[in-house]
């Protein structure tokens, strides 16, 4: 009998998966294809299918089944066991949510995102203000479902990392503006190191072959996998065998699409890498937003801005771009890739400065979601905050509170996973070196094979199977993100 249910159940929710992924499919489409006059129809595509999928999603057989299978008492840390856990998870959060609301969400993101882009295109906000004010007001009523919560953005905290709240994230931003802020002084204060370089004209082309290559040798499997540009550089999985990310290229700013192809080669490594089994089941994701940043985190910073890697791609480099960088020493490069300067836009900040950006878009969501600040006062918030903590003053809004994605999808609560993917990175550097004491003379060599197993093996395979506090206290003995080896970090390589 209970094999029977099982299978039902298996084939219910590996239904629910495929239109989910037609959904990613649909919006990746959006986001590298679309043509300019084809976002309305988009927008009903992808509200029908958002609703057919929640309504699946949400079937009272699913719940039926659920209850039966609940009740089968599967042995502890079994497959069975966790990929009850998190359905049962994902169905109780999905069937409180109207269909008419995630209908509605589904259009409304479709009809965002195409005003976002022209905004950004005529540098006004103005153009977007109602579509971001109506998405507000989607994610309220939302929010609103779930209560009792500390804050109305507690659950949609959950929504990326479960278990997340206000309450933990504000003393946890409050250490980390305070002492990064410190670090960031100390470095500025040394003087800035000569990048002028790094602007000369880089031909777009030998970037983005670069950049495969690079993306390639890391471990990215281009056949279940490939790369596009976007107007701002993502990561989606249609599943654990088709894998896709974007980068952008600006001719004078080569580091940007190698680094932002390194960042999403990251997040798509750790899909790839999920035990294959997992594939059509709720366990075929990360263990939450924080773990995938902590991925794509590492490989960009703690691999990619690393001595020993550039030992291995400089001299490549210099071979494809020949006089652009004829005659710069590699130390003098590296400082350049190095830099510490508070700076505009958040994909280009240095790793000293990252985390204030995001702690300035936490803060300001946090209000939003509230009604504490407006729609409205939303441009002179962003640029008081990013003097206040950059010293920095965007001259229009496209380089201010126009340079993110996120919002355009109602993605609030998703911005502090990029600050706690930071510190859960730093942590596992350190435990990589622990485990593999020739790690750095394996980078230096251009080999990434050793450290890349050690992630698959104690992070990757498990996908979503365990808890992300649970994988976490599995890694480092603590449920919670830590600041000290992040600062320590930071402290050592700039102040």
């Amino acid at each position: 009998m209970v094999e029977k249910q099982w299978k039902k159940f298996l084939a219910l929710i590996g239904e629910v998966r495929d239109l989910a992924a037609v959904l990613e499919l649909l919006e990746w489409d959006m986001q590298v294809n679309l043509p300019e006059n084809a976002a309305a129809g988009r927008g009903s595509q992808i509200e029908t299918l958002s609703g057919i999928h929640h309504e699946k999603a949400t079937s009272k057989a699913l719940g039926n089944l659920l209850d039966t299978l609940e009740r089968a008492s599967f042995p502890p840390g079994s497959f069975e066991q966790a990929l009850l856990r998190r359905a049962k998870r994902d169905y109780d959060r999905e069937r409180l949510i109207p269909a008419a609301l995630v209908r509605e969400l589904g259009a409304a993101g479709s009809a965002a995102f195409g005003a976002w882009l022209k905004a950004r295109e005529e540098q006004d906000f103005s153009v977007f203000a109602p579509h971001l004010e109506r998405l507000l007001e989607l994610k309220r009523s939302q929010a609103a479902l779930y209560r009792p919560a500390g804050h109305l953005l507690d659950p949609l905290l959950d929504d990326y990392e479960e278990a997340l709240t206000v309450a933990e994230l504000d003393p946890l931003f409050g250490v980390l503006r305070r002492e990064q802020a410190a670090i960031v002084r100390k470095a500025v204060e040394r003087g800035r190191e000569d990048d002028s370089f790094l602007r000369r004209k880089f031909p777009a082309a030998k970037q983005l072959k670069l950049a495969e290559f690079v993306a390639r040798r890391i471990g990215y499997d281009f056949r279940r996998g490939r790369i596009d540009q976007a107007e701002h550089p993502f990561t989606t999985s249609f599943g654990l065998s088709d894998v896709r990310i974007t980068t952008k290229v600006f001719p004078q700013l080569p580091l940007s699409c190698l680094f932002s192809t390194i960042h999403e080669a990251g997040h798509a490594i750790y899909e790839q890498g999920i035990d294959p089994s997992f594939d059509r089941t709720p366990l075929a994701d990360g263990a939450s937003l924080a773990f995938h940043e902590s991925q794509s985190r590492l490989w960009e910073n703690q691999v990619g801005r690393s001595l020993p890697f550039w030992r291995w791609l400089y001299p490549v480099m210099q071979k494809r771009f020949g006089g652009e960088l004829g005659g710069i020493p590699l130390e003098t490069f590296l400082r350049a890739v190095n830099r510490v300067e508070p700076s505009l836009i958040r994909i280009e900040a240095d790793e000293a400065t990252y985390n204030l950006h995001i702690i300035l878009r936490y803060e300001l969501e946090k209000e939003l979601i509230e009604g504490s600040l407006s729609t409205s006062e939303l441009p002179e918030a962003w640029n008081a905050k990013m003097e206040e903590y950059l010293g920095v003053i965007p001259p229009n809004d496209r380089l201010g509170v126009l340079q993110d994605v996120h919002w355009t999808s109602g993605g609030f609560g998703y911005f502090p996973t990029y600050a706690l993917g930071n510190l859960i990175a730093a942590q596992i550097w350190e435990l990589a070196h622990q485990a593999i004491p020739e790690l750095e003379e394996e980078i230096a060599a251009g080999k990434f094979d050793h450290f890349r197993e050690y992630l698959r093996a104690n992070i990757h395979r498990y996908g979503a199977k365990l808890p992300p506090r649970q994988l976490l206290k599995q890694l480092t003995g603590s449920e919670t993100p830590d600041p000290r080896p992040f600062l320590a970090y930071l402290e050592k390589k700039f102040a």
